[in-house]
């Protein structure tokens, strides 16, 4: 019997050692890559494919034919001869060739890309009887002695686990192998290999900036095809003229040149304005104009390739921009600075935040993630009817995700998201969505790298499992405010929010205060904003008066009482309660809470 064979390569990517490892030590002889497996791998000077890479490169040197199988392209040679007869025979009928090859003679590997086509997901009784022909075929060469005897390898590419079929997926001598998105020193190699000129400190802040980004991507961001629109000198001179006075304005331009192909010149001048707002001074920063062009072509190729199920969280202010609840900003400033810190131990792996409609649980959120300075994205509408690519296109977004980090990653409404469901119309999908995610939340080597913030006014609808330690660490509670000065607090940061000047003195402001205790934050805000909205400039006391009477807020204080204690009765800390709550047993709470739920219960309220 031969031993297989895979000699020991000197940078190799991770997956790939592992692919030889596995190989050498017996495992299996049958691979199912999935991942980043459209992506090119820079191997020394060279871009491949995958295909390219597993053929010149994992096993040239031990295989003398290699075989790339796929419906539109067939059975061809990468290495050695092309078998004659396969040419226009059906999938079935192709791995039957190809089978009798693999039997018959040794040292030959077989690619088959796109295997989701050929051997796709799904209850088998409702597969045709050709693609269940082929799925036990794949099957039956994992198990087979025969064929690990002959030295020969077989490689299975998809893009998801989830688009193949399970009997592979669960395969006992089939070994499913991730490939990740490129890491920071990946993406390090592949910048220097674009351009060799940029230096080495400014290499590590454009790979830290395309953290998400496939190898491909950077290439194409960094030298981009020439397409229709301004010529290279018409581009140069206008960047020189938006940098009139710079004395580094020729260099800051030829910089820019190959990165504005294709772009307006509105879009030319909002991006140097966006980087540099003094772009006439010479710039403290040479690359502040690429990072944000960067940053830019980043976004739009994430949302584009996660398939709108994530969209990025902006702000424009940070926490300074919330009236009140010091001891909760407090703690996001110390946690944004752990995960900064790089230290994992120090990271919670999820925030909720619960409290009544109204409180700011989303401005607070968007706050955070600008003064955390971390990169934010939104999970969308996860819990649809999707069909067929629904957990392929989740897979996806984890995997960008956790190549972003440190992240976080933000679920408004989550008990809609994550709320029990005594019905699955949609063949069980969303179930498995869920679990999905969960599975991620609590992988602990996601910890410091991607942090959930979850929202909700009612955490009694989210599942019991989703809150415990592990997902859902901290529980910020947010109340109406319950005094005076916490009311005044917010109206000084409203006037701030909206470039308001204020012309009150400290006690007008208090005594007014006063009449708006127990308004939500978003009351407390209509009113300012009518307020000033009636006003010629300036809104005093007596406009904020006015308005306040004009003023009806939506107010149903059982439902507020009901999620007001629900809050406490979830918080993780009790300092963070208002004094009304602070002192209460925990026996007490949950006798209000029962009763406050009862009588909901009793309005129809759920």
């Amino acid at each position: 019997m031969t031993s297989p064979v895979l000699t020991a390569k000197p940078g190799l990517p991770e997956w790939a050692d592992c692919v030889r490892r596995k190989y050498v030590g017996g495992e299996a002889s049958v691979f199912l890559l999935h991942g980043n497996v459209f992506d090119e791998v820079l191997d020394g000077d060279s871009w491949l494919s995958l295909e390219d890479f597993i053929a010149r490169r994992l096993v040239d040197d031990n295989k003398t034919l290699v075989l790339s199988y796929g419906p539109a392209s067939g059975l061809v040679a990468l290495k050695g001869k092309s078998p004659e007869g396969s040419s226009g025979l059906a999938t079935a009928e192709v791995l039957k060739v190809a089978e009798q090859m693999l039997l018959g003679a040794d040292q030959i590997a077989l690619i088959i890309p796109y295997a989701d086509s050929i051997a796709p997901a799904g209850d088998e009784v409702m597969l045709s009887s050709a693609d269940r022909t082929v799925i036990v075929r794949l099957h039956q060469w994992s198990l087979s002695q025969r064929l690990a005897s002959k030295d020969n390898v077989v490689f299975l590419i998809s893009e998801t686990l989830t688009g193949i079929s399970a009997k592979l997926v669960s395969g006992p001598r089939i070994a499913a192998i991730e490939i990740p998105l490129p890491d920071q020193a990946t993406r390090e190699r592949a910048i220097r290999k674009v351009d060799a000129n940029i230096p080495e400190a400014q290499v590590q802040r454009l790979a830290a900036q395309t953290s998400g980004l496939r190898a491909v991507n950077i290439r194409q961001i960094l030298t981009p095809q020439p397409v229709e629109g301004m010529a290279d000198d018409a581009r140069r001179k206008l960047i020189i003229s938006l940098l009139p006075n710079a004395p580094d304005n020729a260099e800051r331009a030829q910089r820019l040149l190959p990165l504005t192909v294709g772009m307006s010149s509105g879009d030319i001048q909002k991006l140097i304005c966006a980087a540099n707002p003094g772009a006439t001074t010479p710039q403290s920063d040479p690359y502040a104009e690429v990072l944000t062009l960067v940053a830019r072509r980043k976004r739009e190729i994430i949302e584009k390739e996660c398939a709108g199920l994530i969209e990025f969280v902006d702000s424009k202010v940070g926490l300074e921009a919330v009236g009140g609840n010091a001891e909760v900003k407090e703690e996001l400033e110390r946690i944004a600075a752990d995960i900064r810190s790089g230290d994992p131990t120090r990271c919670p792996m999820g925030l909720l935040f619960v409290g009544p409609m109204g409180t700011g649980k989303t401005f607070v959120t968007r706050c955070f993630a600008k003064s955390s300075r971390l990169t934010a994205v939104a999970l969308k509408s996860f819990r649809s009817k999707w069909v067929g690519s629904t957990e392929a296109n989740l897979e996806k977004v984890l995997a960008t995700v956790k190549a972003m980090g440190p992240i976080l990653l933000v679920i408004d409404e989550g008990d809609r998201s994550f709320g029990s469901s005594s019905e699955d119309s949609d063949g069980g999908t969303s179930s498995r969505v869920v679990a999905r995610i969960k599975e991620f939340m609590s992988d602990t080597d996601n910890r410091g790298k991607v942090l959930f913030v979850l929202m909700t006014n009612r955490p009694d609808r989210l599942d019991t499992d989703i809150k415990r330690a592990g997902r859902l660490d901290v529980k910020i509670p947010l109340f109406y405010a319950d005094n005076a000065r916490e009311v005044g607090a917010i109206i000084l940061a409203l006037y701030r929010r909206y470039a308001i000047p204020d012309s009150f003195n400290d006690s007008e402001l208090e005594e007014f205060s006063a009449r708006l205790v127990g308004y939500s934050n978003a009351d407390i805000e209509a009113v300012v904003l009518l307020a000033r909205n009636a006003s010629a400039g300036s809104p005093g006391i007596d406009a904020l008066g006015r308005a306040f009477e004009d003023y009806l807020p939506s107010r149903d204080t059982s439902m507020i009482e009901y999620m007001n204690l629900l809050a406490v009765f979830e918080a993780s800390r009790r300092s963070w309660l208002p004094a009304v709550y602070k002192d209460m047993t925990a026996e007490e709470i949950s006798r209000r809470l029962a009763d406050a739920r009862e009588k909901c219960a009793l309005r129809g309220m759920r």
